[in-house]
């Protein structure tokens, strides 16, 4: 045989071949199949020429891929790879062809390429080499650090610290790794769930991989060989959250233009020359654009010139970042993985990962165990991570890379959902530890685990950032009352130079109306729970929008809200509102908030609420917001649906107080890894295996995925049904 197709009742393709290139040519060849449309996009957005056929909203996308050179790094990785590993580079060959032929069979295609009058474009052998890296190339949040001058500069060196999240949409992943002595069969147990920006079709794809050599079931990411973050090889499993890890450096840059191009002011006094050419951008219906193509000693230039930024900004924006500097993408791992059979295959597969750096757990059936880091970190001055640093200065220079640090279990368990554990030498900002506390009670309250008992712990929705907010609240006083903080009533006009001391010691805090009391008394007795059925949840979440749109709406923080014109695509990392909703905690707790009688905003916010409650649950207005690239197109009948959960939950679907309650990011995949029997192990996505959605296996699994269930992973093909030889 060459290679066979079968699939199980989920529609989810297992592929049979005799070699692993032969199998890599048949999963790229389904992978067309179930996910052109996909396929086709993901390639345009790696080689920054999405906007020909999405329009200009896709324009600030491209001009950041090809100013950040993301093609062009791909093929020098790619190029590398053919002389370092010509076997993974032949084998990436091998699944470019089967995208290639899939793309060339498909009668049938997504109806997205009617409407965009597209047709299913040509593979390069670097094009997953592509997709991979504008898939993560964000990943890191390097534009956190334009956040982080703004609002240093505006308010202070301490800022940073009291508005610290990780951009626009902060991490929340889960994985946790359960010993054997820990379960009810004596082999260990991993779970979790990758949560990133909920696509449809899904960023995720779950397959099943088999060939003499190795036998693998995992998700895949469309348009890359393997099974590269989460798979089980029968005998041993892995998994991964984000890391969280800062390995993107950003540099001001000082250019001058000259009769021969472009020159850069580097750290040792001279001006170097810089590479320079320009690029044209085509964008539907409207005129080409052409952009300006600059590359320094540092790296490429993403931002500004010259003649600095649009508003006139004297500012130049290069970035460094691994693969641009080594060549190296890191896919030399994957094969690796696929033929592991014990951790320790893994760890060494894993010294050659690249990015996005991740915390990684194993285990496999003869009780080895493995925590660690992967990924390179560049070894440069601390400065590097906090905020964009002068290129022209001495000392902010690579100089080599860090050991990737490894770490161990406590009574039998390891939990990972991106906070500050072994990674925490690597990184700045890590999610709260919310959610990795409660996983971690959670399965200290059971002495032994079994598979079926994990996927609990996926949708909990105790909610434990929910503390300070409600101890403000607890706080107001029910009569007339004045307090150190509390020195002016809702209504007073606050200026930028109002400080609490200024103020009269008569103004007192007015007290709650009956129905702000009632609301008060309400959300005090709470349990908590996030839950997509609950009119309480809904209260709180409402009270939460308020403050979040009253304390960024405050004089005090005016200084922050207009960001400097950087890139639209970097923006959303620079917005007011959703850097005060995610560090909420932080500015509840400071001691000094900027002058903020933040009694008297809880105060307003509560009684803004009482006045004109909820009228529904939680679930009314949690709903999830897919990203789609046409965004009119695969509506779910009667809108999509409520969730359950919330940012801080483990059930981490995450929406932006005081700006919506809608979610685009979730869960994008459950998993269960059983090492005492594979057909135990479990899996779900949030829609289904197909991108068409005529498809009967479009959507069906988000039932499961909504009811926090999973569908069986099944890898012996005489359960399964045979679709096709190729």
């Amino acid at each position: 045989m060459s290679a066979e197709t079968y699939r199980d009742a989920w529609g989810i393709p297992h592929l049979r071949a005799d070699t692993p290139n032969e199998l890599a040519r048949a999963q790229g060849r389904v992978t067309a199949r179930d996910r052109a449309w996909q396929l086709e996009v993901e390639r345009h957005r790696a080689q920054g020429t999405s906007a020909a056929f999405l329009g200009p909203e896709a324009l600030s996308w491209d001009r950041l891929a090809r100013r950040a050179r993301l093609a062009d790094t791909a093929r020098r990785c790619f190029t590398a790879l053919e002389q370092k590993d010509p076997e993974t580079a032949a084998w990436v060959r091998a699944y470019v062809d089967g995208v290639n032929e899939g793309l060339a069979e498909t009668t049938h295609p997504a109806p997205e390429f009617a409407r965009t009058g597209l047709a299913p474009g040509h593979w390069d052998p670097w094009t997953p080499l592509g997709v991979w890296l504008a898939t993560h190339i964000l990943f890191a949040g390097f534009p956190a650090k334009l956040w982080r001058e703004h609002v240093s500069t505006h308010l202070g060196p301490e800022a940073v610290a009291r508005f610290a999240a990780d951009g626009p949409g902060t991490a929340g992943s889960n994985g946790w790794l359960v010993s054997g002595e820990r379960t009810t069969t004596g082999q260990a147990l991993i779970a979790g769930d990758p949560h990133r920006f909920i696509e449809d079709p899904g960023v995720y794809q779950q397959i099943h991989l088999s060939c003499p050599e190795f036998d693998v079931v995992g998700l895949a990411v469309p348009g890359v060989p393997g099974v590269a973050h989460f798979g089980h090889t029968g005998t041993v499993a892995w998994a991964i959250t984000n890391a969280m890890a800062d390995y993107q450096d950003l540099y001001r840059e000082r250019l001058r233009r000259t009769g021969a191009g472009i020159e850069a002011l580097g750290p040792d006094g001279v001006w170097h020359r810089a590479a320079r050419h320009t690029e044209r951008v085509d964008v539907a219906g409207e005129e080409t654009v052409e952009v300006e193509i600059i590359e320094t000693d540092r790296g490429p230039v993403i931002a500004g010139g010259p003649e600095g930024l649009d508003d006139g900004t004297p500012a130049a924006l290069s970035l460094r970042y691994p693969p641009r500097v080594t060549a190296d993408l890191g896919f030399g791992a994957l094969l690796p993985l696929l033929r592991a059979r014990r951790v320790a295959d893994v760890d060494r597969a894993l010294d050659a990962w690249a990015e996005p750096v991740n915390v990684v757990q194993a285990a496999d059936t003869e009780g080895g165990l493995l925590h660690r880091v992967a990924g390179r970190v560049p070894v440069r001055p601390a400065a590097n991570s906090v905020r964009p640093v002068p290129a022209w200065e001495p000392g902010h220079e690579w100089t080599g890379w860090h050991t990737p640090p490894r770490a161990g279990l406590t009574d039998g368990v390891a939990v990972m959902a991106n906070q500050r554990g072994p990674s925490a030498p690597l990184g700045v900002e890590f999610a709260p530890p919310h959610r990795a506390d409660r996983i971690a009670a959670l399965l200290a309250g059971k002495e032994r685990w079994s598979a079926a008992d994990l996927p609990t712990i996926h949708t909990d929705t105790h909610l434990g950032s929910a503390g300070p907010l409600l101890a403000h609240l607890a706080a107001l006083p029910t009569a007339a009352a004045q307090t150190p903080e509390a020195a002016l009533t809702a209504e007073t006009t606050l200026t930028p130079e109002t400080t609490l001391a200024a103020l009269t010691p008569e103004v007192t805090l007015a007290a709650l109306t009956p129905d702000a009391a009632a609301l008060r008394d309400r959300l005090l007795a709470w349990d908590r729970r996030m839950d997509a059925d609950s009119a309480d949840a809904a209260a709180y979440a409402a009270v939460r929008t308020a403050v979040v749109r009253r304390l960024a709406a405050h004089p005090a923080l005016a200084s922050v809200s207009v960001a400097p014109a950087y890139p639209e695509v970097l923006q959303p990392w620079l917005a007011l509102v959703p850097r005060v909703a995610y560090a909420l905690e932080h500015l509840l707790r400071a001691d000094d908030p900027y002058g903020i009688d933040r009694a008297a905003t809880l105060r307003a916010a509560l009684e803004e609420v009482a006045a004109a409650p909820p009228s529904g649950t939680w679930g009314d207005t949690h709903r999830l917001a897919p990203w789609r690239a046409l965004p009119d197109t695969a509506t779910a009948p009667g809108g999509e649906p409520g969730l359950s959960g919330d940012h801080d939950c483990v059930l981490c679907t995450s929406a932006v107080p005081g700006l919506t309650d809608r979610a685009a990011r979730g869960p994008a995949a459950r998993y269960v890894w059983d090492l005492a029997d594979r057909e135990n192990s479990s899996w779900v996505v949030p829609h289904g295996a197909s991108g068409d959605p005529g498809s009967p296996h479009h959507r069906d699994q988000q039932r499961l995925w909504l009811a926090g269930e999973l569908a069986p992973v099944v890898t012996d093909f005489a359960r399964l049904t045979k679709e096709s030889d190729d």
